[in-house]
């Protein structure tokens, strides 16, 4: 039995950046499930087993070849018998820089069977075989890649963009789930350059089979994601804030989008053209602004979108400003006849006041 260290670790570690996680995947060749178990290893998996360390509770895998037998990235059969080399594993994956494997015991010396080390010395994102284009999901990993690896300068091969497109023309794209759909918009997010995520999408054809339900024009500026907000619904909102209500509900019913990310989204889409004239609109506009957007109660969803604003190149000053002195109205100095009218007459007072000092 052999045991290696596989994929983003290495990776990384080659790189010599910080991984996206601290979890560390193995490759186990030459061995069973029987072996591992009585090594008091724990299989979880149904599909396909995966086997967790006694100790560091690390994943184990099999060195295993597939088969395509459906469509999608559900769609294969699996062989995992002990005659499976490390090659014939790493000959599955995905890029050249995630099939390469390093030894846990010995001298911990790299095998490389496809050229990930000088892709990496290159800063180029290759497939390793053919069978990149069986598995939908490559197409999201590789475009997540060059977002993530953009700042050190890599872009991706051209023949393995024209396998990408190639899926797409063929309708393999189309098996996406949107769950994983949604994932991998979420860890591009996470990126330095989100909007090369985006823009390799696009390049590619798969953005419009994607998101056939959002407008593209050449006023799609995705660079507007590029500014390290660690804010994932703001950074989700700056890509739909200039799309239609309609479209936005449509997109998030259909990737199944967790109710934050598209309430701020929509409220973005809705209210950024009021906020980028705030002080030109009446008071009445204004006060609906705040209600509607529950800017005197939910204060951090409020905040959300005024980061969005701000990410747009809106003054979001006077909108605070007024904010505060909205906020500071107490309601036991009210004639308490008809509070609630009162309370509305006594906020667009305030606005009226502020409007005028600012003309």
């Amino acid at each position: 039995m052999e045991i290696y260290l596989v994929g983003g670790a290495i990776r990384d570690q080659i790189l010599g950046i910080a991984s996206e996680t601290t979890e560390k995947d193995y490759v186990v060749v030459g061995s069973s499930p029987e072996e591992l178990l009585s090594l008091g290893y724990r299989q979880v998996g149904k599909e396909f087993p995966v086997f967790l360390h006694p100790k560091t509770h690390d994943e184990y895998a099999l060195a295993r070849i597939e088969r395509k037998v459906g469509s999608g990235y559900n769609g294969f059969e699996f062989d995992t018998s002990k005659t499976v080399t490390l090659e014939q594993d790493l000959s599955r994956r995905d890029l050249t820089i995630n099939a390469i494997a390093q030894r846990i015991d010995g001298d911990g010396s790299y095998v490389d069977p496809y050229g990930g080390i000088e892709d990496i010395k290159k800063k180029t994102l290759r497939h390793v075989s053919s069978a990149f284009s069986e598995d939908p999901v490559r197409i999201l990993r590789t475009a997540r890649f060059a977002s993530r690896f953009s700042n050190l300068g890599f872009t991706i091969d051209d023949k393995t963009l024209q396998l990408i497109k190639k899926m797409v023309i063929s309708g393999e794209v189309d098996a996406l789930t949107p769950e994983r759909v949604f994932k991998e918009i979420s860890l591009s997010m996470q990126t330095e350059s989100p909007s090369i995520f985006f823009e390799v999408l696009i390049e590619s054809g798969a953005y419009e089979r994607l998101f056939p339900m959002l407008e593209v024009s050449n006023d799609n500026n995705f660079k507007l994601l590029d500014q390290s907000i660690e804010l994932p619904e703001v950074t989700f909102s700056l890509w739909l804030y200039n799309q239609k209500l309609q479209n936005i509900e449509a997109l998030c019913d259909h990737l199944r989008c967790p109710r934050d990310f598209q309430q701020i989204a929509e409220l973005v889409s809705e209210w950024h053209h009021l906020a980028m004239n705030f002080l030109s609109f009446s008071p009445h506009a204004i006060l609906n602004f705040y209600l509607k957007n529950d800017g005197l109660r939910r204060h951090r969803r409020f905040q959300l979108i005024l980061t969005a604003f701000d990410c747009l190149g809106i003054n979001i000053k006077p909108i605070i400003k007024l904010l505060e002195i909205l906020k500071s109205i107490q309601i036991s100095k009210l004639a308490n006849i008809n509070i609630a009218e009162e309370i509305v007459q006594e906020r667009l007072s305030i606005i009226t006041r502020f409007l005028d000092s600012t003309k």
